[in-house]
């Protein structure tokens, strides 16, 4: 992550871009459904058309272009990262497994060992 903190002020004109973005949406459904009687064709292209539009709106906005940039710089921390290799992935898989299966025998002896005391000493029921 940067070290500069960015203060965004949402000035009237990116209100607008988000309230045209968020029209296009609202139109890309109306028109899908309106458009029923002309074909699919008709249908997806101004639902395509209109979403792309409402896309396109968004991105121009500041929200828009801090999502863009967040994307940036993920993608670059993403680069950063230090991938086990296949031998160290298996290891660790291998110690998981074994974990799961000292749990699994822990759990199971306990509740073994609970039943025993519960039922066969204190209750005296023998089965």
């Amino acid at each position: 992550m940067s070290s500069q903190e960015v203060e965004t002020v949402s000035t009237a004109a990116d209100k607008a871009k988000l309230a045209v973005a968020a029209l296009l949406i609202v139109g890309a459904i109306v028109a899908f459904y309106a458009l029923s009687k002309q074909g699919p064709l008709a249908q997806w292209a101004a639902l395509l058309l209109l979403l792309g539009g409402a896309v396109a709106a968004f991105l121009t906005a500041e929200q828009g272009k801090a999502l863009i940039a967040y994307g940036r710089e993920s993608a670059r921390e993403l680069r950063k990262v230090v991938w086990p290799t296949r031998k160290e992935a298996g290891q660790m898989t291998a110690y998981v497994f074994a974990f799961v299966v000292v749990m699994a025998l822990f759990l199971w002896l306990t509740d073994k060992t609970l039943e025993w005391v519960f039922y066969d000493l204190i209750l005296g029921w023998k089965r």
